[in-house]
């Protein structure tokens, strides 16, 4: 009844506008409000498009909206009205759907709008319509800033979307089936627009100074226009006779004939001279049929040729993801009229429009006023203008806004972007390879631009075009880019043309970088150096107290807790609870309250204990967790007993008062506690804990170009892959695209002498194919280079009787060069063969096996290491030694040999340790290094955190600032006990930078933390040189923050790195701490590819994540704490503030009281500020809040100072 009703109530609307008598057309006196409920009913549509479907049926916009438009122009009103609702029924149906609806029933009403706007647009082709709405349009535009009206405004930006609008309807392939040359509907509605003068009102549009905000309107609609054009076939028009307009489809036809000649030929060649009515049979000696015998063949010899074990299947069908990415719109070459009327219309917007528009454009999408995407419109004009251009008389004048190291910056971090979406964003990854595409042809138009300005005979042109070649040449990310998209090229995501695209920019590129570097002698360019530094795997975690400990632990508590809860031990006043500046709500706080508690208990802090206690009950009443409101102290003497021998579950929980840190368990079911006790922690699972952990360093600095040694990254697998997909339609590519791929096929086999590198079957498969072609004389180039690859692998194969077996495989350097001189004889040699390990021989794998059982069952023994240590070859690690045995199947994973820990687990002080402890205050308390001589003489290793903690525990120091290392002046004598040279305590770190890139195996574990906070971290990887990935990594929080805004909705973002920098600084361990530091989640999995920005993470804390990575300068006020904290994620809280464990190794920065600095120190400190080093300058009384690796500098510059 409502779908009935809803029909009724449209038709009676529609009969009230209006009818149409003849050519004259006789409204309704309620056509104005008949037209306005139209409206209404449209913005009140489902999502089937009911109403906007019944009105196309109807063909409301043929019979009476542009009637209405044309007879009636001067009713302002009506004529407002009726452009309103054209601009809605024809907007694109992408917008009314949101997408391309995947199911039949929503893809059926998708296709019924489609068809409707297709004959709107046909409607629209008329002179009288385009007429109607330029007169109005150049009224509007005639009235001064003074007099134009906010109406006149929407009304002219109505305007042009209605003709946006028409021209965005694409073409119906079903009823268009015209040849080149031949109008088509969307060639007579520019034929319209061209006869009304709309041209020339888009062009003043375009260069008026008081219309700048219509910049983006009109840069769109001049797009649609050319959407089906070429603008090199544009270009060369009219520079000639009309002839030789048909130059290019005559070679195309006598190819043709040539192709069908020669397949006559070897027709009639093939053709018995006698015929013969039975044909005989024959034996395919060698080719096996379904049985053991040879094939029985009873055609005649001539068709021996196409005989195939595939005839008379059925083709397998390929899997829709599998299918090839679909190709963008083949041009189309219109009516010669049309093509002239756009001919001249790009002459004149160059000469006049085109470099005042881009300013504006690209104004507006850096300071982010347009609308999402519109850089499209952006790239797509860069190519094709200049593309016209470049053909039709070079002139660099007229495109000097788009031809800079700027404008290679901009595509260059667009074409970045796009290709990060397609890695994430699955489901569109084909609309962002088309957007990728546009962005690829604007860098190749580009590069093709400077490479005309080369040629100019103008001096300052070419002055121009060698400084924009340096300066592309130098950065490493325009370098990189063709590697890395070579590299992860998809024919299921991006079409053919993109790789042809890709193929041609590279070749282009490669040419003007050896060109370039010909001319030199020598060409310094940014580089990266990544330092690796084996680093000790991290201490396990600490058991748990054992049941034994933890009562005879008790039991010395109990004398002071009743002294405690009787009155006679004051309670301290200034113990809070919770952490009201904390992320996390004040109720969620009360499983840290429970931890607090029992680590101030199990740390011998008794007051503490029942003052948390007391001040937690009052703040969380509920559930009596914390004892009843009025309870005595026999109920909180048991109440802090439970708590005490409770194994809670812990994260990475900060314990207040030097809490301690305990391996995970799960709470007793008797216990109250375990109830409102912490989630467990999960664990990480590590892939391999025999391996090795590493640690990289990326360094960017400046070295000599070697084009020979960049030439040589293209000669992988994924390069060669990739050529020989697009050459597999080499009859249907043009000469340029075959001749930029046999090219680099050429480089890579002649130049670099890798031949075998295409000893590949599918090439060869091409080969036979191009050489058995009758049109191949027309590809000259590729059957010269067939041979030679094909003359080359028979030559090898005469030597290498596993030349056939390696034609199944693609193969890298190492892999090709082995197959040239011989398997074995790389690891003899030198490159990537020196770092690989001997192969094991049927001696040493036996001398293994037994060395394996006889020490499997030796208890406490390090089995790999002893294995190890007893192996007569060299060159054997314990990783390569671990992987061999699971080949064997001695073992089931390298988790079953795991490498033994160093370090104490020792988590409980006692009595003696304590009067040792008291006892060696006492002997250092003089020395300038209380703490680190402590550490030195304590026989039970313990952490500096740890003893600082016990150390006021006990009252022998106040405050931490006692414990502090204290500096002495140049000259001044060393205080009795101390040690004889500072740098014993930078020694203590265990994180210098001077160590060897490979160092022991089983070297002492680090003793220095990692790094500080987050702000202190992101400094220090500025200076070890990830100010790119850092910046990436600020861009992706923001971007995220923006997007989860904008949805209203989060889910979990994975951080894709794009270029190799970001890809080794995803593999720093450095960089990796700083991920969790700001809440970021690792691979959870083994599906599960990158890092991911988790769901919790609200746009407020992504900003201030970003925030706080932020590269700072030097500041006048010399203290960092105005830097703000990242924030932190729910699952993975900062270890920075959390305290280390009792066992771990770990040690604090040893800070130092306030000291003058000296002049070696101070121009030192000047040195680091002039040489652009990150962070704020600190002051030498806020010296424990300086990086690391400065406080190592400055102590190396005083232990110099001391020894002169």
């Amino acid at each position: 009844m409502d779908g009935c009703r809803m029909n009724c109530e449209l038709l009676a609307t529609c009969s009230a506008l209006g009818y149409l008598e003849g050519d004259v057309y006789h409204r309704e006196p309620d056509c104005l409000e008949s037209v306005k409920d139209l409206i209404r009913y449209l913005r009140h549509e489902d999502e089937t498009r009911d109403v906007r479907q019944q009105l196309g049926a109807a063909q409301i916009l043929q019979s009476d909206l542009l009637p209405i438009l044309v007879q009636y122009p001067q009713d302002k009103v009506l004529f407002d009205a009726v452009v309103r609702l054209m601009v809605n029924l024809t907007q694109p149906a992408l917008l009314c759907f949101g997408k391309v609806p995947a199911d039949a029933t929503s893809r059926h009403h998708f296709l019924q709008v489609l068809s409707y706007l297709q004959a709107y647009k046909e409607a629209f082709a008329s002179e009288k319509v385009f007429g109607v709405l330029s007169e109005k349009l150049y009224d509007l535009l005639q009235l001064d800033w003074e007099q134009r009206q906010e109406e006149d405004t929407l009304l002219i930006e109505r305007i042009l979307l209605l003709v946006r609008n028409v021209l965005h309807v694409p073409p119906d392939p079903t009823e268009e089936q015209r040849v080149d040359g031949d109008a088509t509907v969307h060639d007579r509605v520019l034929w319209a627009l061209h006869i009304s003068g709309m041209d020339d009102l888009l062009k003043f549009l375009a260069s008026a100074q008081m219309e700048q905000q219509w910049a983006l309107h009109v840069l769109e609609i001049i797009s649609l226009m050319f959407r089906d054009q070429s603008p090199e076939d544009l270009a060369v028009l009219g520079q000639g006779q009309a002839g030789a307009e048909h130059g290019e489809d005559t070679r195309e036809l006598q190819s043709l004939r040539q192709r069908e000649l020669a397949e006559k030929r070897t027709r009639a060649l093939q053709r018995p001279y006698r015929h013969s009515r039975f044909c005989g049979s024959y034996v395919l000696q060698g080719l096996k049929a379904i049985g053991d015998r040879d094939v029985v063949f009873h055609k005649g010899l001539h068709n021996l040729k196409s005989y195939s074990h595939d005839l008379g299947k059925e083709p397998r069908r390929v899997p829709r993801r599998r299918q090839a990415a679909p190709e963008a719109e083949v041009p189309h070459r219109s009516a010669r009229n049309v093509r002239l009327f756009l001919h001249r219309f790009c002459r004149d917007f160059l000469e006049g429009c085109y470099n005042r528009l881009m300013l504006l454009v690209k104004e507006h999408l850096v300071r982010e006023k347009a609308q999402q995407h519109d850089e499209t419109y952006y790239l797509w004009a860069c190519a094709f203008f200049m593309a016209f251009n470049r053909r039709r008389g070079f002139r660099p004048e007229l495109v000097s806004e788009t031809v800079g190291v700027r404008a290679f910056h901009f595509i260059e971090q667009n074409l970045t972007a796009y290709y990060e979406m397609a890695l994430m964003d699955k489901k569109e990854a084909v609309t962002w390879a088309r957007r990728m595409h546009l962005a690829l042809r604007a860098y190749q138009e580009l590069l093709r631009t400077v490479q005309e300005m080369d040629r100019s005979p103008e001096p300052a042109v070419r002055d121009s075009s060698q400084v924009i070649k340096s300066n592309i040449f130098y950065l490493m990310e325009y370098r990189e880019l063709f590697l890395t998209l070579f590299r992860k090229f998809d024919e299921t995501k991006q079409p053919r043309s993109f790789l042809r695209d890709l193929v041609e920019t590279a070749h282009l590129f490669l040419r003007m970088l050896e060109r370039f570097c010909r001319g030199r002698s020598s060409l310094v360019v940014q580089s990266k150096r990544v330092r690796r530094k084996k680093q000790p795997r991290a201490p396990a975690a600490p058991q748990p107290p054992s049941t034994e400990e933890l009562q005879e632990l008790w039991a010395g508590l109990a004398p002071q807790l009743q002294a405690c809860l009787q009155g006679e031990v004051p309670l301290p006043e200034d113990v809070v609870p919770f952490d009201a500046a904390s992320e996390t709500p004040v109720e969620e706080q009360r499983a840290e309250a429970l931890l607090r508690i029992q680590g101030c208990l199990r740390d011998a802090r008794v007051p503490q204990a029942l003052r948390l206690l007391r001040s937690a009950r009052d703040v969380w009443p509920e559930g009596d967790v914390f004892g009843p409101p009025n309870a005595g102290p026999p109920e909180e003497t048991r109440l802090l007993q439970d708590i005490f021998f409770a194994l809670l579950p812990r994260e990475s929980v900060a314990l207040g008062m030097g809490g301690l840190r305990f391996g995970d368990a799960a709470a007793p079911q008797h216990c109250p506690i375990a109830e409102h006790a912490p989630p467990e922690a999960e664990e990480p699972e590590e892939e391999e804990e025999a391996e090795e952990e590493e640690e990289e360093t990326v360094q960017v600095s400046e070295k000599e170009f070697n084009f020979h040694d960049y030439l040589k990254r293209f000669a992988c697998a994924p390069v060669v892959r990739a050529l020989v997909l697009l050459l597999r339609g080499y009859p249907r590519n043009t000469a340029r695209t075959n001749h930029c791929a046999a090219r680099l096929l050429h480089r890579l086999a002649r130049d670099l002498h890798m031949e075998p590198l295409l000893f590949q079957l599918s090439l060869f498969a091409l080969f036979n194919r191009l050489l058995h072609d009758p049109a191949a004389g027309a590809h000259q180039e590729l059957v010269a280079l067939a041979k030679f690859i094909l003359g080359k692998f028979f030559a090898l194969a005469a030597t290498n009787k596993k030349a056939f077996v390696e034609l199944l495989f693609w193969k890298s350097p190492a892999a090709a060069r082995e197959m040239s001189e011989g398997y074995g004889s790389l690891r003899e040699g030198e490159g990537a063969g020196r770092s690989r390990a001997p192969p094991w021989t049927p001696q040493e794998e036996q001398l293994l096996r037994e060395l394996y059982w006889k020490y499997k069952e030796v208890e406490g023994s390090d089995v790999a290491g002893a294995i190890l240590a007893q192996l007569p070859a060299p060159g054997r690690t314990r990783r390569h030694l671990v992987k061999h045995l699971v080949r064997l199947g001695l073992i089931g994973s390298a988790r079953e040999l795991p490498r033994q820990r160093k370090g104490t687990r020792i988590v409980l002080w006692t009595q003696e340790q304590e009067e040792e402890l008291t006892r060696l205050f006492e002997e250092f308390r003089g020395s300038d290094d209380v703490l680190g001589r402590i550490l030195q003489h304590l026989t039970a290793r313990r952490s500096r955190a740890r003893v600082v903690d016990k150390l006021l525990a006990l009252g022998l120091v106040a405050t931490r600032a006692e414990l502090y290392k204290k500096r002495r002046r140049k000259g001044q004598d060393p205080a009795p006990g101390a040690p004889a040279a500072l740098g014993q305590d930078s020694s203590e770190d265990g994180d210098s930078e001077e160590e060897e890139e490979d160092e022991e195996e089983d070297e002492e574990p680090m003793e220095g933390p990692e790094e500080g906070a987050g702000p202190g971290l992101a400094q220090r990887l500025h200076q070890e040189g990830l100010a790119g990935p850092l910046r990436w990594l600020q861009s992706c929080l923001r971007r995220t923050a923006e997007d989860r805004e904008e949805d209203g909705a989060s889910h979990p973002a994975p951080l894709v790195p794009l270029s190799e920098e970001n890809e080794d600084a995803m593999e720093n361990r450095r960089f990796q701490g700083l991920l969790r530091r700001l809440g970021l989640r690792p691979p959870e999995s083994e599906q599960e590819t990158f890092w991911r920005i988790p769901a919790a993470l609200t746009p407020r804390l992504l900003r201030r994540a970003a925030a706080s990575i932020t590269h700072r300068g030097p500041d006048p006020s010399g203290s960092p704490q105005g830097l703000p904290e990242p924030p932190q994620c729910p699952r993975d809280p900062d270890p920075a503030a959390s305290p280390q464990p009792p066992d771990s190794e770990s040690e604090e920065p040893d800070p130092s009281p306030p000291q003058p600095h000296t002049k070696r120190e101070r121009d030192l400190d000047s040195e680091d500020e002039a040489s652009g080093s990150s962070g704020p300058a600190v002051p030498p009384e806020d010296e424990e809040l300086q990086p690391l690796g400065r406080r190592k500098r400055i102590r190396r510059v005083e232990e110099e100072e001391e020894e002169d």
